[in-house]
């Protein structure tokens, strides 16, 4: 049997913040904000795993009001979530995802990325898919005050 997911997530940028996206720090003069580390790309991915068993979202099982998700590594709930699926006799088949951001370039810590997803999911990197995109300076995004991550993930019984 095979359940699909789809998860969306969204931060604001502003100075003062590291910039993590897919488990990776990169180079930037404004970072996420968030009660968490702010990594949209782990948060859109977790979202779709939760998704894919009807699971609730992120903010369901990780409330931002919580203390205890204050500044957490959102690797730590991306190993969380996918706890969730194993304990309901799942494992990921593939991850498709995209970031959208006017700045930095992304292509150039994507393969990391990959490498940080599949590690924690327990997948091949290569079924792991990390693709960026530009608003062409349109938008929230384009004007670089924020930066939104798709990713659809397909599940199947372990």
């Amino acid at each position: 049997m095979y359940r699909i997911g789809f998860g969306i997530d969204f931060h604001q940028l502003t100075e003062g913040r590291d910039l993590w996206i897919g488990g990776v720090k990169i180079p930037h003069h404004k970072g996420a904000l968030g009660h968490s580390d702010a990594d949209v790309l782990l948060h859109a991915i977790c979202d779709a795993m939760l998704g894919a068993l009807a699971l609730g979202d992120i903010g369901m099982h990780f409330p931002n009001n919580d203390p205890a998700y204050k500044d957490i590594d959102s690797k730590i709930l991306l190993a969380r979530c996918f706890e969730l699926i194993m304990e309901r006799g799942y494992k990921i088949v593939n991850v498709d995802a995209s970031i959208c951001l006017e700045a930095p370039k992304i292509k150039p810590y994507s393969p990391q990325m990959r490498d940080v997803i599949a590690g924690i999911l327990k997948v091949s990197v290569d079924d792991v898919s990390v693709k960026a995109t530009t608003t062409e300076t349109m938008g929230f995004v384009g004007r670089e005050e924020g930066l939104v991550a798709y990713a659809n993930v397909l599940l199947t019984k372990a």
